[in-house]
């Protein structure tokens, strides 16, 4: 599994960490299970993804699952916090954000405090 659970965040907000090669299949088993059972459970939904040292890539599989996040309703989003030094990633999002709903920002990854901090309100 090249996705990993943030643990120790607050209910209604979800953390993770990609490594290695994250796939379409660590989509489905991971994020998508994960994120459905918070679109049911709360009323908003605050998300932390961390791209950091052991993070290599994106498969072209999990890249189009990707995509397949905008079928989530946009008002359940709160604050999305990625945290990454990969430039391309951070400067494609911030290209993009328009496309994101709810709050976003990216940090690099010596702020990954500063990131649970925001999206957790702490």
């Amino acid at each position: 599994m090249t996705i990993e659970k943030i643990d120790g965040l607050p209910a209604g907000t979800l953390g993770y960490r990609g490594l290695g090669v994250v796939t379409s299949e660590d989509y489905r088993t991971v994020l998508d299970p994960a994120i459905e059972a918070a679109v049911s459970a709360h009323e908003r939904v605050n998300l932390i993804y961390v791209l950091g040292d052991g993070f290599d890539r994106y498969s072209l599989g999990a890249m189009w699952q990707d995509t397949q996040l905008i079928g989530v309703p946009r008002d359940i989003w709160g604050r999305l916090a990625l945290v990454t030094d990969h430039s391309g990633l951070g400067e494609a999002v911030h290209l993009f954000a328009f496309l994101f709903p709810g709050e976003l920002r990216v940090f690099a990854a010596a702020r990954e405090s500063d990131a649970i901090d925001w999206v957790t309100g702490s």
